[in-house]
């Protein structure tokens, strides 16, 4: 089971880092005003998802992939906070009930985390 859900962690934070290039106009609306280089973030982001993607899938670099992948689930919090702020709503992007916002900030975040916890072992 636990080989199964790294596969699909693996697919699913490459799918999402290689997103950041093909539509980087639904991420740039949910990167905080406050931030500079909301391209540059964007970009580095997905880069990043991409990289630690292929990290998981390599035993010896499994566990700092998915430590690196925790980190960067932390580091988003603020854009998830971001969206809540602005009425759940990106013109770019999409615009979701506000209850949702917060399921996703409260409930999914902190599951992708234990998903990326539950993948560590190099097994």
């Amino acid at each position: 089971m636990i080989k199964f859900l790294r596969i699909l962690l693996i697919g699913f934070y490459f799918f999402a880092g290689s997103y950041h290039f093909i539509n980087p106009v639904f991420y740039i609306g949910l990167i905080p005003d406050y931030l500079h280089y909301p391209e540059f973030l964007n970009h580095a982001s997905g880069f990043l998802e991409m990289v630690l993607a292929v990290g998981v899938a390599i035993r010896k670099t499994r566990l700092l992939a998915v430590k690196g992948i925790i980190t960067l689930l932390v580091l988003f919090i603020p854009s998830h906070v971001y969206f809540i702020q602005i009425g759940s709503c990106v013109d770019t992007a999409f615009c979701v009930p506000p209850w949702v916002a917060w399921l996703r900030l409260l409930l999914v975040h902190p599951l992708l985390i234990l998903w990326a916890w539950a993948v560590r072992k190099t097994n």
